[in-house]
């Protein structure tokens, strides 16, 4: 399962990419259209701005936006730096493997070697999808 941050942080994601490009949304209208606590919002949005993300307009008219296209921020890459590995087991994870502390041994482990095409295909969804696929009308399975 996804973290409520990370499933908050893809919804406030999904609005900036909905938007008009260059124009910045502001915390108040994302938070009341995708039901997020305020203060929560402005913790997610200063974390992927600080992961280049999003930027934040300041003024009247501020707010903020997508740094880079839709189409190049995926689905994977936001869960990567919410939730941190996308991995069921940490002896599968990519960026932060780490062996079972229970197992004899990985190649004889039948839960790995299941999990470790449930962890391909997830990687393979996720890291294939962005959000502008997922806002697309083209692609009603992925909203």
């Amino acid at each position: 399962m996804i973290s409520q941050r990370a499933k908050y942080a893809l919804r406030a994601l999904s609005v900036l990419a909905r938007a008009a490009p260059g124009e910045p949304v502001q915390i108040p209208d994302i938070a009341e259209q995708q039901r997020i606590p305020k203060k929560f919002l402005e913790q997610i949005l200063l974390e992927l701005k600080r992961a280049g993300i999003v930027e934040s307009k300041r003024g009247k008219q501020g707010g903020y936006l997508l740094l880079r296209a839709a189409s190049d921020i995926t689905y994977g890459e936001v869960l990567r730096l919410v939730d941190g590995p996308v991995a069921p087991l940490p002896c599968l994870s990519l960026s932060a493997y780490r062996r079972c502390e229970d197992c004899a041994g990985e190649q004889d482990c039948e839960v790995r070697h299941v999990f470790s095409r449930v962890a391909d295909e997830t990687r393979a969804v996720l890291f294939s999808t962005s959000l502008a696929d997922a806002v697309s009308t083209r692609h009603p399975e992925l909203a």
